[in-house]
């Protein structure tokens, strides 16, 4: 049942990252909606928080493009790439994406509305490592039973 749960929950949150990163990198999708995120971006580059420890001004532009290109590329690892621990490396990448979201949202004081998405698919990501790891837990643990029921037998 939980491996159902796991796989459903990575293919849907792949497919989403997909559509989202390609709603910042063109206007595919929707030319209104790309335009108010070349808008959005420009904000949220100047609250990137290492831009004063490393005292560098993000271009809002490549900002966007990397966190889009970053959506993709994690969203493709998770909805079709069958490793898991490639699965665990793009639903990390993906947790702190959404962490720098609901950080540029809040610092630059976004209304609860704009910071509610990057909330719930923040805890989505959250629900799908823990489900991965009871699985591997479970399996870990199921898997030495066995072998001390072997030991067990040849003794």
């Amino acid at each position: 049942m939980g491996s159902v749960v796991l796989k459903s929950l990575s293919v849907l949150l792949g497919i989403f990252f997909i559509f989202v990163g390609t709603m910042k990198l063109t206007s595919i999708v929707s030319k209104d909606l790309h335009k108010d995120l070349r808008k959005e971006y420009v904000k949220y580059a100047k609250v990137f928080p290492l831009t004063e420890m490393l005292d560098f001004k993000v271009p809002a532009k490549w900002y966007r493009r990397v966190i889009g290109s970053l959506e993709i590329v994690c969203g493709l690892a998770m909805a079709f790439i069958p490793i898991n621990a490639v699965k665990q490396g793009a639903n990390i990448v993906l947790l702190l994406l959404m962490m720098m979201a609901v950080y540029s949202h809040y610092m630059v004081n976004d209304k609860f509305e704009r910071i509610a998405p990057a909330l719930v698919f923040f805890f989505m990501l959250m629900g799908r490592m823990v489900i991965d790891w009871q699985l591997r837990r479970k399996l870990e643990t199921t898997a030495g039973t066995n072998g001390d029921l072997k030991q067990k037998k040849q003794d």
